[in-house]
């Protein structure tokens, strides 16, 4: 059964392109664009359940229309040009446009520099810095003609101390990437009005990768939930675009910033002291 968007809800008939979003975060998010009536196009890969994780990018739009939006899932690979072009198409044909792109979709793999695989550091760089980079000017033509146009890499600030550049080069090379990418969006398109900002958690996210890739359930225990992750970036996508654009952002920051003052309910063990939350990486 659908929920009935709010009257007048920011991201009513908006309409977000994302990478990624079967589960985790990039749902978290969508879930919270749909809770306004906005139009949600997913470019994933996950067509089939997978052993180990939860979610297809059926299951997602399932989720998002049930949560009061529409929604287009698209089988593909932000790696693969031609599946970007097919997502741009298919959504604007299905929804007319695109106000919004979010680029979710990212590997991680926190192997030191002698043990990463060139493998995974090549499919990390062409996910997170290729699809971002690709993704993002597909549908720049789209955006340019949107009433307030986002985009929202899921990347941290350009913190390349050696604490934590060096503590995983391969990825952190990567997650700046995605970074620089969006920075250099923001300045090149700002005439047009098109903003691009980063955002990014300053703990960890309690998500299968932290599960199953990070710290297993010790780490889980001192993680936020996706919905702090999801209410920030709302935050963002609803700010005029013209105001916000080219910033590194902070989850916690720009929902104290919105007036939020207690964290206690995104905890992912309820009761977790606040000051117990692990710092993620990339900050401090």
């Amino acid at each position: 059964m659908s929920t009935s968007p709010s009257p007048g809800a920011p991201l009513a008939g908006k309409t977000i392109l994302m990478s990624g979003g079967s589960r985790g975060i990039g749902l978290a998010i969508a879930l919270r664009a749909a809770r306004d009536g906005a139009n949600v196009a997913l470019l994933a890969k996950t067509d089939t359940p997978h052993p180990k994780l939860e979610g297809t990018v059926h299951t997602a739009a399932e989720a998002i229309r049930a949560a009061g939006g529409q929604a287009l899932p698209i089988v593909g690979d932000v790696r693969d040009e031609a599946s970007i072009t097919e997502a741009v198409l298919r959504t604007v044909g299905e929804f007319g446009g695109i106000d919004i792109v979010v680029n979710n979709a990212s590997v991680i793999d926190l192997s030191g520099s002698q043990e990463l695989a060139t493998k995974k550091y090549d499919l990390m760089q062409d996910v997170n810095v290729r699809g971002t980079f690709l993704l993002s000017r597909a549908a720049v033509p789209q955006l340019r003609d949107a009433a307030n146009p986002h985009i929202l890499s899921l990347s941290p600030p350009l913190n390349v101390t050696p604490k934590w550049l060096g503590a995983h080069t391969g990825y952190s090379l990567a997650k700046f990437g995605m970074t620089m990418a969006t920075l250099g969006l923001a300045a090149e398109f700002a005439d047009a009005g098109i903003a691009a900002n980063t955002l990014w958690p300053r703990t960890t996210i309690a998500t299968a990768a932290v599960q199953n890739v990070i710290g297993g359930d010790r780490l889980m225990r001192v993680s936020r939930t996706p919905e702090i992750y999801a209410d920030a970036a709302y935050e963002v996508l609803c700010a005029p675009s013209r105001e916000l654009t080219g910033e590194t952002l902070i989850v916690e920051d720009v929902l104290r910033a919105a007036g939020v003052t207690d964290f206690a309910g995104y905890a992912a063990v309820p009761g977790t002291p606040d000051e117990a939350m692990y710092p993620d990486i990339f900050l401090d």
